[in-house]
């Protein structure tokens, strides 16, 4: 049953674009008469060969680890920010009228922008870290002060009337009403996390850096690296999505269990 619905949802699709691509790569070969689309749309089989070549070399793992450091770095500080500056704008007035504006700034300021401004700011081996973070916290503090204003009243006056303290208000009210909320606004931080993290790398070029081989594979016309380097930011952050998706699954889950305890 697990292995159907694994073909149904994962291989299927999977299946569709990568026969798809291969449909475009043909078509051009005979639309254009081409010898060959290497430069322009590589085919899948040799986008996966180049893949593997670069797989074979140590290079290769620490430029992954090291962007993947550097993602996750950013992501965790923008989730951990964006969450401190949420329950303070939702818990004192002054908070909000002071911190809600610079975090709106933030959310409408064009990606490109913050990453020329931080290489100014910051090391090149930082810039991606930091603007990671930046994109991330204004979807974590949305999200978070959402959750934190849709707390059910009556859960809160129970409370009261129970004369719960601070903590056990915040663990048994507050946190299973937020979580959903933020679960789902760090499944929209990492995608954002990624982007932004590897955009930075592409301009500002650090040493072991993905973004700084997709630069070089466009500099040097090396389509099928720069699809392969592609492949593996889309394989990190998929794998990054489900290690987050099952801890952030767990939390709810423990979030339910002290609310209904």
């Amino acid at each position: 049953m697990k292995l159907r619905r694994l073909a149904r949802r994962v291989l299927l699709p999977a299946l569709f674009w990568l026969l798809l691509w291969q449909g475009a790569v043909w078509y051009l070969l005979w639309a254009e008469e081409l010898e060959s689309t290497a430069l322009f749309l590589p085919s899948p089989l040799l986008v996966g060969r180049t893949l593997l070549e670069l797989m074979g070399t140590q290079v290769f793992w620490q430029t992954a680890l090291a962007s993947l450091g550097r993602i996750f770095g950013g992501l965790l500080a923008g989730v951990c920010l964006g969450t401190l500056l949420a329950v303070c704008t939702s818990a004192w007035g002054w908070a909000e009228l002071l911190l809600a504006p610079a975090v709106r700034v933030i959310r409408a300021t064009p990606v490109a922008s913050f990453i020329l401004l931080v290489i100014l700011w910051a090391p090149t081996g930082q810039v991606p870290v930091v603007v990671s973070a930046l994109m991330v916290l204004p979807v974590v503090w949305g999200n978070v002060c959402q959750g934190i204003a849709q707390t059910d009243p009556l859960l809160l006056e129970a409370a009261r009337a129970y004369r719960f303290g601070r903590w056990k208000r915040v663990r048994l009210v507050y946190i299973p009403s937020v979580l959903p909320y933020f679960a789902s606004g760090c499944h929209t931080a990492l995608g954002l996390a990624w982007k932004s993290g590897v955009a930075a790398e592409v301009l500002c070029v650090p040493r072991l850096a993905i973004g700084t081989q997709v630069y070089y594979s466009k500099i040097y016309l090396e389509t099928p690296a720069l699809f392969a380097w592609t492949a593996v930011v889309l394989a990190l952050s998929f794998a990054l999505e489900g290690v987050l998706g099952a801890l952030l699954g767990r939390l709810e889950r423990r979030g339910s269990r002290a609310a209904d305890s």
